[in-house]
C-alpha cells in the first residue's frame, strides 16, 4: 500500500533543545527515525521542520519542508506541509514524531493498514502498561477504549480509576486495566485539513493532548494494540540516557 510518513521535528524543545539532532550511536536521532520510516515501506518520507540545521540533516536522506515557528502542534505543522506540497486529500499520512528513534517500523505500517481497513478519522496505537509507576506518571498518556477499539478518552490522569486502590503505594497498583497511548497517528491529508479548521478546545488545552480535539468534535479515533510495543518517548536528556542504558542491557543479555 502507498502511504506518506511526515516527521515533525522542531529544534526549540523547552526540556530538550535540539532533540532531533541528539547523537545516538554516532548519528542524529532524526536519522534513526527516518530509518524506521524507510523500513516500514513508506512511499514517501518528509521531515517538517522550522530549523535549517534539522533541514540540512534531513535532506541528506529524504525530503524536507520548512514550516512556521508559530505552530502549536505537530498536526498543524503537517497541514502546512500538505498545503505547501499540494498533497492530495486521499493520501494516507502517518505522523511519526521526530523524537521516536526506536519506534518499530512494524507499528508505522500497522497504523497505515488500520486507517485503510477501519476507516476512522484517525488511527493510532496503544500498548499495555506493565510498570506501576507509569500508571501515575502524567507523561505516560493513558487511553480508555470502547468495545470496538474506538477511543473513549485520553488523559494524563489515572484512567480508569480503580476504586479502593492506594495509588500512593506503587507496588499495590494492578496495571492490567491500563493502556499507554503510542504517539503514532494515521489520517488522510483531507482530514488533517479538517482537523486544523476546528477551533481549539478547552479539553486539549487542559490536558495538552491534541487528539482530544478530534474526540470533542465527535470524530472517530481508532486505537489498535501495537504489534510491537515501543520504548517510552524521549522528553529530556535524562530520558535518552536512561533509554540507552536499558537498550544496552537488553543487547548484552541477548549476547550472553
Amino acid at each position: 500500500m502507498n502511504f506518506t510518513v511526515i516527521i515533525p521535528a522542531r529544534f526549540g524543545s523547552t526540556r530538550f533543545p535540539g532533540k532531533p539532532l541528539a547523537d545516538i550511536d554516532g548519528k542524529p536521532m532524526l536519522l534513526h527515525v527516518i530509518d524506521r520510516a524507510k523500513e516500514s515501506g513508506a512511499t514517501r518520507i518528509i521531515v517538517a521542520t522550522d530549523d535549517d540545521r534539522i533541514r540540512l540533516v534531513a535532506e541528506s536522506v529524504c525530503e524536507a519542508c520548512m514550516t512556521s515557528t508559530e505552530h502549536t502542534s505537530g498536526t498543524e505543522r503537517l497541514a502546512e506541509v500538505i498545503a505547501s506540497l499540494n498533497i492530495e486529500d486521499d493520501e494516507v499520512i502517518i505522523n511519526v514524531q521526530g523524537d521516536e528513534p526506536f519506534v518499530p517500523a512494524t507499528n508505522i505500517r500497522q497504523v497505515a493498514e488500520n486507517l485503510v481497513s477501519q476507516q476512522p478519522a484517525i488511527a493510532t496505537l496503544a500498548c499495555a502498561i506493565d510498570a506501576p509507576e507509569d500508571v501515575t506518571n502524567p507523561n505516560c498518556v493513558k487511553v480508555v477504549l470502547a468495545e470496538n477499539g474506538n477511543a473513549l478518552y485520553f488523559s494524563r490522569a489515572i484512567i480508569p480509576f480503580l476504586r479502593g486502590t492506594d495509588y500512593t503505594n506503587k507496588q499495590s497498583i494492578n496495571t492490567a486495566p491500563y493502556l499507554r497511548h503510542i504517539g503514532l497517528y494515521g489520517y488522510t491529508a483531507g482530514y488533517i485539513k479538517q482537523y486544523v479548521s476546528y477551533p481549539a478546545t478547552e479539553l486539549e488545552q487542559l490536558e495538552s493532548l491534541e487528539q482530544l480535539r478530534a474526540l470533542w468534535y465527535n470524530d472517530v479515533v481508532h486505537v489498535a494494540i501495537a504489534k510491537e510495543p515501543p520504548p517510552a518517548g524521549i522528553d529530556t536528556p535524562e530520558d535518552l540516557t536512561r533509554l540507552m542504558q536499558v537498550l544496552q542491557t537488553k543487547k548484552h543479555k541477548k549476547e550472553m
